[in-house]
Protein backbone atom coordinates (compact mmCIF):
# COMPACT_ATOMS: atom_id res chain seq x y z
CA UNK A 1 0.00 0.00 0.00
CA UNK A 2 1.21 3.49 -0.82
CA UNK A 3 1.49 5.78 2.17
CA UNK A 4 0.88 9.48 1.59
CA UNK A 5 1.47 12.12 4.27
CA UNK A 6 0.36 15.72 3.79
CA UNK A 7 2.78 18.26 5.29
CA UNK A 8 0.62 21.15 6.52
CA UNK A 9 0.92 24.17 8.77
CA UNK A 10 0.68 27.92 8.95
CA UNK A 11 2.83 30.03 6.59
CA UNK A 12 6.54 30.32 7.52
CA UNK A 13 6.68 27.47 10.04
CA UNK A 14 9.24 25.50 7.99
CA UNK A 15 7.04 23.21 5.87
CA UNK A 16 8.89 23.69 2.59
CA UNK A 17 12.31 23.56 4.26
CA UNK A 18 11.30 20.27 5.88
CA UNK A 19 9.93 18.94 2.60
CA UNK A 20 13.21 19.76 0.84
CA UNK A 21 15.09 17.90 3.55
CA UNK A 22 12.82 14.86 3.55
CA UNK A 23 12.98 14.42 -0.20
CA UNK A 24 16.60 15.62 -0.61
CA UNK A 25 15.49 18.22 -3.16
CA UNK A 26 15.22 21.95 -3.51
CA UNK A 27 11.90 21.74 -5.37
CA UNK A 28 9.83 23.58 -2.76
CA UNK A 29 10.25 27.35 -2.74
CA UNK A 30 11.19 28.16 0.88
CA UNK A 31 10.91 31.94 0.76
CA UNK A 32 10.06 34.23 3.65
CA UNK A 33 6.51 35.13 2.74
CA UNK A 34 3.09 33.47 3.03
CA UNK A 35 1.73 31.20 0.27
CA UNK A 36 5.07 30.62 -1.48
CA UNK A 37 3.85 27.04 -2.00
CA UNK A 38 0.78 27.35 -4.21
CA UNK A 39 0.61 23.94 -5.84
CA UNK A 40 1.53 20.94 -3.70
CA UNK A 41 5.06 19.62 -4.12
CA UNK A 42 5.20 15.85 -4.10
CA UNK A 43 8.23 13.78 -3.17
CA UNK A 44 8.77 10.03 -2.83
CA UNK A 45 11.03 9.00 0.04
CA UNK A 46 12.53 5.54 0.44
CA UNK A 47 11.96 4.05 3.87
CA UNK A 48 15.37 3.11 5.31
CA UNK A 49 15.50 -0.51 6.50
CA UNK A 50 18.82 -2.17 7.37
CA UNK A 51 17.21 -5.61 7.08
CA UNK A 52 16.98 -5.28 3.28
CA UNK A 53 20.74 -5.29 2.71
CA UNK A 54 21.29 -8.45 4.77
CA UNK A 55 18.46 -10.30 3.01
CA UNK A 56 19.74 -9.20 -0.40
CA UNK A 57 23.27 -10.44 0.30
CA UNK A 58 22.05 -13.86 1.43
CA UNK A 59 19.67 -14.20 -1.55
CA UNK A 60 22.18 -12.89 -4.10
CA UNK A 61 19.61 -10.35 -5.29
CA UNK A 62 20.27 -8.20 -8.35
CA UNK A 63 18.49 -5.22 -6.78
CA UNK A 64 16.88 -3.93 -3.61
CA UNK A 65 13.48 -2.21 -3.63
CA UNK A 66 12.57 -0.50 -0.34
CA UNK A 67 9.05 0.57 0.49
CA UNK A 68 8.32 4.29 0.15
CA UNK A 69 6.35 7.19 1.60
CA UNK A 70 4.93 10.00 -0.49
CA UNK A 71 5.17 13.42 1.13
CA UNK A 72 2.96 16.24 -0.12
CA UNK A 73 3.94 19.81 0.76
CA UNK A 74 0.60 21.65 0.92
CA UNK A 75 0.07 25.42 0.74
CA UNK A 76 0.13 27.48 3.94
CA UNK A 77 -3.13 27.84 5.79
CA UNK A 78 -4.66 30.84 7.53
CA UNK A 79 -7.75 31.41 9.61
CA UNK A 80 -10.79 31.31 7.33
CA UNK A 81 -9.40 28.68 4.94
CA UNK A 82 -12.56 26.58 5.24
CA UNK A 83 -14.50 29.50 3.72
CA UNK A 84 -11.88 30.17 1.03
CA UNK A 85 -9.49 32.58 2.72
CA UNK A 86 -5.86 32.47 1.59
CA UNK A 87 -5.37 29.26 -0.38
CA UNK A 88 -7.77 27.33 1.83
CA UNK A 89 -9.82 25.56 -0.82
CA UNK A 90 -6.71 24.16 -2.51
CA UNK A 91 -5.31 23.14 0.86
CA UNK A 92 -8.46 21.25 1.77
CA UNK A 93 -8.72 19.51 -1.61
CA UNK A 94 -5.14 18.23 -1.53
CA UNK A 95 -5.27 17.05 2.07
CA UNK A 96 -8.26 14.78 1.37
CA UNK A 97 -5.98 12.59 -0.76
CA UNK A 98 -3.51 11.89 2.09
CA UNK A 99 -3.50 8.97 4.57
CA UNK A 100 -2.23 11.12 7.42
CA UNK A 101 -1.62 14.76 8.27
CA UNK A 102 1.86 15.86 9.32
CA UNK A 103 1.25 19.18 11.06
CA UNK A 104 4.44 21.28 11.23
CA UNK A 105 4.41 23.60 14.23
CA UNK A 106 7.07 26.22 14.82
CA UNK A 107 8.70 26.64 18.22
CA UNK A 108 12.00 28.21 17.10
CA UNK A 109 12.54 31.97 17.43
CA UNK A 110 13.93 33.93 14.48
CA UNK A 111 13.23 37.68 14.10
CA UNK A 112 14.14 37.43 10.40
CA UNK A 113 11.35 34.97 9.64
CA UNK A 114 7.88 36.47 9.87
CA UNK A 115 5.22 34.58 11.83
CA UNK A 116 1.71 35.04 10.49
CA UNK A 117 0.39 35.73 14.03
CA UNK A 118 3.28 37.99 14.97
CA UNK A 119 4.63 35.67 17.68
CA UNK A 120 5.43 32.05 18.54
CA UNK A 121 2.41 30.25 20.03
CA UNK A 122 2.44 26.49 19.26
CA UNK A 123 -0.95 25.77 20.83
CA UNK A 124 -2.63 28.59 18.88
CA UNK A 125 -1.02 27.34 15.65
CA UNK A 126 -2.37 23.85 16.26
CA UNK A 127 -5.83 25.19 17.07
CA UNK A 128 -5.99 27.35 13.93
CA UNK A 129 -5.17 24.44 11.62
CA UNK A 130 -7.49 22.01 13.37
CA UNK A 131 -10.32 24.54 13.56
CA UNK A 132 -10.22 24.98 9.79
CA UNK A 133 -10.22 21.20 9.30
CA UNK A 134 -13.18 20.87 11.67
CA UNK A 135 -15.11 23.69 9.97
CA UNK A 136 -14.60 22.07 6.58
CA UNK A 137 -15.90 18.76 7.94
CA UNK A 138 -18.91 20.46 9.52
CA UNK A 139 -19.90 21.81 6.11
CA UNK A 140 -19.71 18.30 4.67
CA UNK A 141 -21.60 16.70 7.57
CA UNK A 142 -24.36 19.28 7.78
CA UNK A 143 -25.18 18.82 4.09
CA UNK A 144 -25.33 15.05 4.54
CA UNK A 145 -27.33 15.34 7.76
CA UNK A 146 -30.13 17.27 6.06
CA UNK A 147 -30.75 14.35 3.71
CA UNK A 148 -30.18 11.71 6.41
CA UNK A 149 -32.68 13.36 8.78
CA UNK A 150 -35.23 13.46 5.99
CA UNK A 151 -34.64 9.80 5.12
CA UNK A 152 -34.94 8.82 8.80
CA UNK A 153 -38.55 10.03 8.87
CA UNK A 154 -39.47 6.88 6.94
CA UNK A 155 -39.02 4.94 10.17
CA UNK A 156 -36.23 2.75 8.77
CA UNK A 157 -34.00 1.74 11.73
CA UNK A 158 -30.73 1.89 9.78
CA UNK A 159 -31.52 5.31 8.32
CA UNK A 160 -32.49 6.60 11.74
CA UNK A 161 -29.25 5.26 13.28
CA UNK A 162 -27.22 6.89 10.51
CA UNK A 163 -28.87 10.28 11.09
CA UNK A 164 -28.22 9.95 14.83
CA UNK A 165 -24.56 9.11 14.16
CA UNK A 166 -24.15 12.21 12.00
CA UNK A 167 -25.85 14.38 14.63
CA UNK A 168 -23.49 13.02 17.30
CA UNK A 169 -20.41 13.65 15.15
CA UNK A 170 -21.57 17.21 14.40
CA UNK A 171 -21.99 17.85 18.14
CA UNK A 172 -18.48 16.55 18.88
CA UNK A 173 -16.93 18.67 16.11
CA UNK A 174 -18.72 21.75 17.41
CA UNK A 175 -17.03 21.11 20.77
CA UNK A 176 -13.63 21.25 19.03
CA UNK A 177 -12.88 17.52 18.81
CA UNK A 178 -11.39 15.78 15.78
CA UNK A 179 -13.28 12.72 14.53
CA UNK A 180 -10.03 10.72 14.87
CA UNK A 181 -10.14 11.32 18.64
CA UNK A 182 -13.64 9.87 19.07
CA UNK A 183 -14.35 6.33 20.27
CA UNK A 184 -16.20 5.00 17.22
CA UNK A 185 -17.14 1.40 16.45
CA UNK A 186 -15.76 -0.16 13.25
CA UNK A 187 -19.22 -0.16 11.67
CA UNK A 188 -19.63 3.55 12.45
CA UNK A 189 -16.25 4.33 10.85
CA UNK A 190 -17.36 2.39 7.77
CA UNK A 191 -20.56 4.47 7.54
CA UNK A 192 -18.51 7.69 7.58
CA UNK A 193 -15.94 6.49 5.03
CA UNK A 194 -17.56 7.98 1.91
CA UNK A 195 -17.60 11.46 3.49
CA UNK A 196 -13.76 11.63 3.35
CA UNK A 197 -13.64 13.67 6.55
CA UNK A 198 -10.37 15.52 7.09
CA UNK A 199 -10.53 15.21 10.86
CA UNK A 200 -10.75 11.40 10.61
CA UNK A 201 -7.19 11.28 9.32
CA UNK A 202 -4.45 10.47 11.87
CA UNK A 203 -2.40 13.49 12.92
CA UNK A 204 1.35 13.69 13.51
CA UNK A 205 2.70 16.84 15.15
CA UNK A 206 6.10 17.77 13.69
CA UNK A 207 7.60 20.31 16.08
CA UNK A 208 10.19 22.47 14.31
CA UNK A 209 12.75 23.10 17.06
CA UNK A 210 16.10 24.95 17.29
CA UNK A 211 19.15 22.76 16.59
CA UNK A 212 20.53 23.35 20.09
CA UNK A 213 17.56 21.51 21.65
CA UNK A 214 17.97 18.29 19.62
CA UNK A 215 20.59 16.68 21.87
CA UNK A 216 18.27 16.84 24.87
CA UNK A 217 14.80 16.46 23.42
CA UNK A 218 11.88 16.43 25.83
CA UNK A 219 8.85 15.15 23.93
CA UNK A 220 6.63 15.48 26.98
CA UNK A 221 7.39 19.21 27.13
CA UNK A 222 6.35 19.72 23.50
CA UNK A 223 3.30 17.49 23.91
CA UNK A 224 2.26 19.61 26.89
CA UNK A 225 2.78 22.83 24.90
CA UNK A 226 0.46 21.48 22.22
CA UNK A 227 -2.07 19.91 24.56
CA UNK A 228 -1.39 16.43 23.10
CA UNK A 229 -1.88 13.30 25.23
CA UNK A 230 -0.36 10.83 22.74
CA UNK A 231 3.33 11.67 23.07
CA UNK A 232 4.39 9.27 20.28
CA UNK A 233 2.58 11.53 17.80
CA UNK A 234 4.87 14.46 18.65
CA UNK A 235 8.05 14.42 16.53
CA UNK A 236 10.66 17.13 17.28
CA UNK A 237 12.63 17.99 14.12
CA UNK A 238 14.97 20.83 13.21
CA UNK A 239 14.00 21.43 9.58
CA UNK A 240 17.06 23.60 8.95
CA UNK A 241 19.41 20.86 10.21
CA UNK A 242 17.56 18.18 8.22
CA UNK A 243 18.04 20.26 5.07
CA UNK A 244 21.78 20.51 5.78
CA UNK A 245 22.00 16.74 6.36
CA UNK A 246 20.29 16.08 3.04
CA UNK A 247 23.43 17.36 1.26
CA UNK A 248 25.73 14.89 3.07
CA UNK A 249 26.48 11.23 2.35
CA UNK A 250 25.47 8.53 4.82
CA UNK A 251 28.77 8.34 6.68
CA UNK A 252 28.99 12.12 7.13
CA UNK A 253 25.42 12.16 8.42
CA UNK A 254 26.28 9.54 11.05
CA UNK A 255 29.35 11.47 12.10
CA UNK A 256 27.46 14.76 12.36
CA UNK A 257 24.63 13.19 14.36
CA UNK A 258 27.16 11.63 16.74
CA UNK A 259 28.80 15.01 17.28
CA UNK A 260 25.39 16.39 18.28
CA UNK A 261 24.65 13.31 20.43
CA UNK A 262 21.58 12.53 18.31
CA UNK A 263 20.65 8.90 17.65
CA UNK A 264 18.71 9.27 14.40
CA UNK A 265 17.60 11.76 11.76
CA UNK A 266 14.29 13.57 12.01
CA UNK A 267 13.16 11.82 8.82
CA UNK A 268 13.66 8.36 10.34
CA UNK A 269 11.86 9.40 13.52
CA UNK A 270 8.99 10.75 11.45
CA UNK A 271 8.72 7.52 9.44
CA UNK A 272 8.73 5.39 12.62
CA UNK A 273 5.99 7.54 14.16
CA UNK A 274 3.96 7.42 10.94
CA UNK A 275 4.10 3.62 10.79
CA UNK A 276 3.21 3.35 14.47
CA UNK A 277 0.33 5.85 14.28
CA UNK A 278 -1.12 4.28 11.12
CA UNK A 279 -0.65 0.72 12.39
CA UNK A 280 1.62 -0.38 9.53
CA UNK A 281 4.21 -3.15 9.35
CA UNK A 282 6.79 -4.29 6.79
CA UNK A 283 7.21 -7.77 5.32
CA UNK A 284 9.73 -8.91 2.71
CA UNK A 285 10.12 -11.00 -0.40
CA UNK A 286 13.61 -12.02 -1.44
CA UNK A 287 15.22 -13.97 -4.28
CA UNK A 288 17.88 -13.77 -7.00
CA UNK A 289 16.05 -11.04 -8.94
CA UNK A 290 15.20 -8.70 -6.06
CA UNK A 291 14.77 -8.22 -2.35
CA UNK A 292 11.76 -6.03 -1.67
CA UNK A 293 9.94 -4.47 1.27
CA UNK A 294 6.14 -4.29 1.35
CA UNK A 295 3.82 -2.37 3.66
CA UNK A 296 0.56 -3.74 5.10
CA UNK A 297 -1.78 -2.94 7.95
CA UNK A 298 -0.90 -4.62 11.22
CA UNK A 299 -3.19 -7.64 11.63
CA UNK A 300 -3.37 -8.40 7.89
CA UNK A 301 -3.96 -12.04 6.97
CA UNK A 302 -1.60 -13.78 4.55
CA UNK A 303 -3.97 -13.46 1.52
CA UNK A 304 -4.33 -9.69 2.19
CA UNK A 305 -0.55 -9.32 2.24
CA UNK A 306 -0.33 -11.34 -0.98
CA UNK A 307 -2.80 -8.92 -2.56
CA UNK A 308 -0.44 -6.02 -1.93
CA UNK A 309 1.97 -7.68 -4.38
CA UNK A 310 -0.69 -8.58 -6.96
CA UNK A 311 -4.46 -9.10 -6.85
CA UNK A 312 -4.00 -12.54 -8.47
CA UNK A 313 -1.88 -13.59 -5.48
CA UNK A 314 -4.79 -12.86 -3.13
CA UNK A 315 -7.46 -14.31 -5.39
CA UNK A 316 -5.61 -17.57 -5.97
CA UNK A 317 -3.87 -17.82 -2.58
CA UNK A 318 -2.95 -21.41 -1.60
CA UNK A 319 -0.37 -21.05 1.15
CA UNK A 320 2.66 -19.04 2.23
CA UNK A 321 6.18 -20.09 3.15
CA UNK A 322 7.20 -17.91 6.09
CA UNK A 323 10.35 -17.29 8.09
CA UNK A 324 11.23 -14.23 10.13
CA UNK A 325 14.06 -12.21 8.59
CA UNK A 326 16.12 -12.43 11.80
CA UNK A 327 15.97 -16.26 11.72
CA UNK A 328 16.75 -16.23 8.01
CA UNK A 329 19.87 -14.07 8.42
CA UNK A 330 21.07 -15.89 11.55
CA UNK A 331 20.73 -19.25 9.77
CA UNK A 332 22.71 -17.91 6.80
CA UNK A 333 20.14 -17.97 4.00
CA UNK A 334 17.32 -20.07 2.56
CA UNK A 335 18.96 -23.49 2.26
CA UNK A 336 20.28 -23.43 5.82
CA UNK A 337 16.98 -22.05 7.14
CA UNK A 338 15.22 -25.00 5.48
CA UNK A 339 17.70 -27.49 6.92
CA UNK A 340 16.96 -26.14 10.40
CA UNK A 341 13.20 -26.30 9.83
CA UNK A 342 12.77 -22.57 10.23
CA UNK A 343 10.67 -22.10 7.10
CA UNK A 344 7.07 -23.07 7.77
CA UNK A 345 3.87 -23.32 5.74
CA UNK A 346 1.03 -21.00 6.72
CA UNK A 347 -2.56 -20.82 5.50
CA UNK A 348 -5.24 -18.17 4.98
CA UNK A 349 -5.68 -17.43 8.69
CA UNK A 350 -2.03 -16.59 9.31
CA UNK A 351 -1.48 -13.01 10.48
CA UNK A 352 1.64 -11.51 8.88
CA UNK A 353 4.21 -10.15 11.35
CA UNK A 354 6.62 -7.26 10.96
CA UNK A 355 9.87 -8.64 9.54
CA UNK A 356 8.37 -11.78 8.00
CA UNK A 357 10.06 -13.06 4.86
CA UNK A 358 7.30 -14.59 2.75
CA UNK A 359 7.01 -16.65 -0.43
CA UNK A 360 3.41 -16.92 -1.62
CA UNK A 361 2.05 -19.91 -3.54
CA UNK A 362 -1.06 -19.29 -5.62
CA UNK A 363 -3.05 -20.57 -8.59
CA UNK A 364 -5.52 -18.68 -10.82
Amino acid sequence: MALKIGIVGLPNVGKSTLFNALTKTRSADAQNYPFCTIEPNVGIVEVPDLRLQKLSELSGSEKIIPTAIEFVDIAGLVKGASTGEGLGNKFLAHIRECNAIGHVIRVFEDPNIIHVHGGIDPLLDREVIESEIILADLQTLEKRYEKAASDAKSGDKEKKAYAELLARIIQELNSGKLVSSLDLADEEIALLHDLHLLSMKPHLYIVNVPEKELSNIDREKYASLLGIDEIHKVIPICAHLEEQLSDLDEEDVKEYLNSLEIEDTGLNNLIKSAYSTLGLITFFTSGPKETRAWTVKEGAFAPNAAGVIHTDFERGFIKAEVVHCDEFTTAGGESKAREKGLIRMEGKQYIVKDGDLVHFKFAV
